[in-house]
């Protein structure tokens, strides 16, 4: 399993940027920035490419790219730093910092295993969204996740996770991929666990 090197930088995973996405943040033109590794194992992963196997893509030069997101603010409304998962990145504050600096409002995709660096992100006045998977019902993420996490661990980390969206509601959206082996009963135990006043978004599979 691909495991961050503490002394990395976030920047040596960046391997895939789409300059204008209309369908990464709803309702917005989007930059996106495709960050390597995960610490899951989805069977389902449209980006295992990178997820998994990140040494096997280039490293893509993150200061033209940045130049790039700059000269395009004008028309851009923002940002999205998908992945693999973002949250594990070596140096993610730094990583922060430097998005920080664009003045574009940033939306982060995440699995939520990592509440502590979601804790981090909502620090950052530019992190108008964090937008949360919630793969299945918590006994069924080991199937899910490639046996990467356990049911009881899946529930806390989203435990502490909703905690956070009860608070600054706003700034949290929660989604759901109708993946192969969910059924409708299972996208409504799903539903189940938000808080109140969230809807989940469920999302249609495609095969990669």
């Amino acid at each position: 399993m691909f495991e961050s090197d503490s002394t990395g930088k976030a920047w040596d995973f960046l391997r895939g940027f789409e300059p204008a996405s209309l369908c990464d943040w709803p309702g917005k033109v989007s930059a996106v920035l495709f960050f390597g590794g995960c610490n899951l194992r989805c069977p389902t992963c449209h980006n295992s490419s990178i997820a998994w196997n990140p040494s096997n893509t280039p490293i893509l030069d993150h200061q033209s790219l940045l130049k790039r997101i700059g000269k395009n603010r004008k028309w851009l409304d923002g940002l999205v730093l998908s992945g693999g998962e973002v949250t594990i990145l070596p140096g993610f504050e730094d990583l922060l910092q430097t998005i920080s600096l664009l003045g574009l409002p940033v939306k982060i995709d995440t699995n939520g295993l990592k509440p502590e660096a979601i804790s981090l992100a909502l620090k950052y006045d530019c992190i108008h969204k964090i937008a949360v998977d919630v793969k299945g019902p918590w006994d069924k993420y080991p199937n899910l996740c490639g046996g990467a996490i356990s049911s009881g661990r899946a529930r806390g980390c989203a435990s502490r996770v909703f905690r956070m969206a009860q608070a600054c509601p706003e700034r949290f959206m929660f989604r759901c991929t109708r993946v192969p082996g969910l059924t409708e009963d299972d996208i409504r135990t799903v539903s189940s666990y938000l808080p109140g006043g969230f809807e989940l978004n469920v999302q249609k599979y495609i095969r990669p």
